[in-house]
């Protein structure tokens, strides 16, 4: 099961806290491939396992500091800081109060206890899905590299500004009108950079028609293959990108504890319909195996 990995994972970073470590070691530590470690830990925890990491040790530092048994710079480098100065800051942006504040009488700390994976049982709430089978799939798409960590960046968005530089640009209309009107789905394909732990690729694009040599040629555009696989698919419901992230949630949270599904490690897509149904944003079609796929 998932959370048994990510309960390893956390015994992983707790056991390594004080060392140079993040969540690409935590994702070796328990076999996984840092693109998938990552997006698990994220969706189903909230949070990204290097914020889980230098939160726990901020709040290490704060108890330490207000025990008195360390300096300022000591506690600095030992948490993992270069200097003084930056630490000072992700301290006091943490805590609300300085390093040499929290060594005073009366300073507030924050306390970020060591996550404990918990299954609750909740209930109530219906969760649409469909199971569909698809061939090798081959698209021509716009695509760039991000971060993993923009997966769950504090503004979530990057890929929505990504979408609107390739609109700006006149670059999806291109290979949109290498199908007929009506058969213009547009894709938006996310998957791992193969040779990177730390990156992940999106594409915006659409499926061959068997006309994309018009466009490659002119080297904006790439082809995007995915392999035979069976996805799990959601409707987002909503008016704009926020339902996808919702669909994420629950995608973790109950669908893949209650239907022993995994996500695989081919890309996934978000399928924006052009004659799409009313009230639905775009589908999320993640490549789903039975049992756990690291």
């Amino acid at each position: 099961m998932a959370t048994e990995f990510l309960q390893q994972a956390i015994n992983f970073m707790e056991e390594h806290i004080l060392e140079d470590i993040g969540y690409v070691d935590a994702a070796k530590a328990v076999g996984m491939s840092g693109y998938s470690f990552h997006r698990v830990f994220s969706f189903t925890v909230g949070m990204t396992a290097n914020e889980y990491i230098r939160s726990r040790r901020l709040s290490l530092a704060g108890q330490e500091l207000r025990d008195g048994g360390i300096s300022v710079l000591d506690a600095a480098l030992k948490y993992g800081y270069e200097s003084p100065e930056s630490f000072t800051k992700a301290f006091a942006k943490f805590h609300g109060s300085t390093p040499r504040q929290a060594k005073g009488a009366g300073a507030t700390l924050r306390l970020f206890e060591p996550l404990m994976i918990k299954i609750t049982i909740g209930g109530g709430s219906m969760l649409e899905y469909r199971i569909e089978h698809r061939e090798s799939m081959r698209f021509v798409v716009v695509k760039r590299a991000f971060d993993n960590e923009t997966l769950m960046d504090a503004q979530g968005h990057s890929i929505p500004e990504f979408w609107d530089e390739c609109r700006e640009k006149g670059m999806i209309e291109p290979s949109r009108e290498l199908h007929p009107e009506g058969k213009r789905d547009l894709y938006g394909l996310c998957g791992p950079v193969k040779k990177s732990e730390t990156e992940f690729y999106y594409g915006i694009g659409v499926r061959d028609s068997g006309r994309i040599g018009e466009l490659t040629k002119a080297g904006e555009y790439d082809i995007w293959e995915t392999e035979s696989a069976d996805y799990a698919v959601f409707k987002c419901k909503g008016p704009d990108g926020g339902c996808i992230g919702e669909a994420w949630d629950r995608f973790f949270k109950e669908f893949c504890p209650q239907t022993g599904y995994t996500q695989t490690g081919q890309p996934d897509f978000e399928l924006y319909y052009e004659q799409g149904e009313p009230g639905v944003f775009c589908e999320l079609w993640v490549p789903v195996r039975k049992g756990w796929d690291s």
